[in-house]
């Protein structure tokens, strides 16, 4: 047996997917992959696991056992291999490699999560919608839609959100963080989309192009409003008088006709909308 290690000699095959291995017992953890069996069983959770060492490794979980702690940040896993990939965050090391895009990755999953970019599987689907989505992350926030839950909460003003994303940018309202700037410019802005968005007027892109007169835009948002001038789709109603409008801003200030509330300027904001889209459509 000490040979067989040594020599690197693997005399056990697996016959369906032609695996090899060096000892006996491996192979038959190995065959319940294909087999689906699942003979451990966590006493807490019920999970069931192939091996028993990954029950053992489970078990930290339940205990709040981490024996594995990174010196740079002083983190603690339960599971050695969650800590080397984690090292790769300090070290900056990507040594997964997509063959189409050339784009790298710390970890074997997210790499494969990416790849489904390119082949455009979606393997998870939502049972309520049927939406599909390429990782299982997106698909359990997505359900959130629908459960109408929200467990992440701004400790500030105690909004609530669906995603943890979504409340980390929303945090930079009451922080005043900027991170994302423009090198042109140096302007700054609270998310990366919208620098991504603002690089296109100093680049001049429009990728969004209405389908009935082709006028071009920067922003999809700035599309949006236009294509109303088309449909003539009103979805801001005065809920006083029942009138329709095309912008937020303009039913903000009709809504002062009932209040009597002093007329503020704010047309301007909308003005400042309509003369940027009659620039982009003419331009």
């Amino acid at each position: 047996m000490e040979e067989r290690v040594q020599n690197r000699e693997k005399p056990y095959k697996c016959d369906v997917c032609m695996y090899e291995f060096t000892r006996k017992e491996s192979l038959r953890d190995h065959m319940r992959i294909h087999t689906g069996e699942k003979p451990y069983k966590c006493g807490v959770c019920m999970s069931e696991f192939t091996v028993k060492r990954t029950l053992n490794r489970h078990m930290r979980i339940h205990a709040g056992q981490k024996p594995y702690k990174c010196d740079v940040c002083m983190s603690e896993f339960t599971v050695k291999g969650t800590l080397n990939r984690h090292m790769r965050i300090h070290t900056g090391e990507k040594p997964y490699k997509c063959g189409v895009c050339m784009s790298e990755f710390t970890q074997k999953g997210s790499l494969r999560s990416h790849m489904r970019i390119h082949t455009g599987e979606k393997p998870y689907k939502c049972d309520v919608c049927m939406s599909e989505f390429i990782v299982k992350g997106r698909l359990i926030s997505h359900m959130r839609i629908h459960t109408g839950e929200k467990p992440y909460k701004c400790d500030v003003c105690m909004s609530e959100f669906t995603v943890k994303g979504t409340l980390n940018r929303h945090m930079r309202m009451h922080t005043r963080e900027k991170p994302y700037k423009c090198g042109v410019c140096m302007s700054e802005f609270t998310r990366k989309g919208r620098l991504k968005e603002h690089m296109r007027k100093h680049t001049g892109e429009k990728p969004y192009k209405c389908g009935i007169c082709m006028s071009e835009f920067t922003e999809k948002r700035t599309l949006t409003k236009h294509m109303r001038i088309h449909t003539g789709e009103k979805p801001y109603k005065c809920g006083i008088c029942m009138s329709d409008f095309m912008q937020n801003c303009n039913l903000i200030n009709h809504m002062r006709i009932h209040t009597e509330e002093k007329f503020i300027n704010i047309m301007p904001v909308c003005l400042s909308f309509q003369m940027e889209e009659t620039h982009e459509t003419t331009s």
